[in-house]
C-alpha cells in the first residue's frame, strides 16, 4: 500500500476548500482516508485563516515515506515543511 498526502475538496461550486489527508493511492480523491492532516482554503482573504496543517503528524507521514502529491508538496515548500 502506498500512501500519499494529497488534498480532499469539499465547499460548493466555486467556493473550494481542502482537507490534507493521507490516503491509499488507489483510494479516489474524495474516498477514505487514514487521517486527516489539515486544512486548506485557498480563497479565504486572511493568510493565517488559509491553511492549518498539523506538522507533527506530516512530519511523521513523511518519515515513513508517504509521499505528497506535486500540489501539497508546493504547499509544504510554501509553508516551511520539509519533503525529506
Amino acid at each position: 500500500m502506498t500512501v500519499r498526502l494529497r488534498l480532499k475538496r469539499l465547499g460548493r461550486r466555486h467556493r473550494s476548500f481542502f482537507r490534507l489527508a493521507a490516503m491509499d493511492s488507489r483510494n479516489p480523491r474524495d474516498g477514505r482516508v487514514i487521517e486527516e492532516l489539515g486544512w486548506y482554503d485557498p480563497n479565504s482573504k486572511s493568510p493565517e485563516n488559509q491553511v492549518d496543517l498539523n506538522r507533527e503528524r506530516i512530519e511523521y507521514w513523511l518519515s515513513v515515506g508517504a509521499q505528497p502529491s506535486e500540489t501539497v508538496g508546493k504547499l509544504f515548500e510554501r509553508y516551511g515543511i520539509s519533503k525529506k
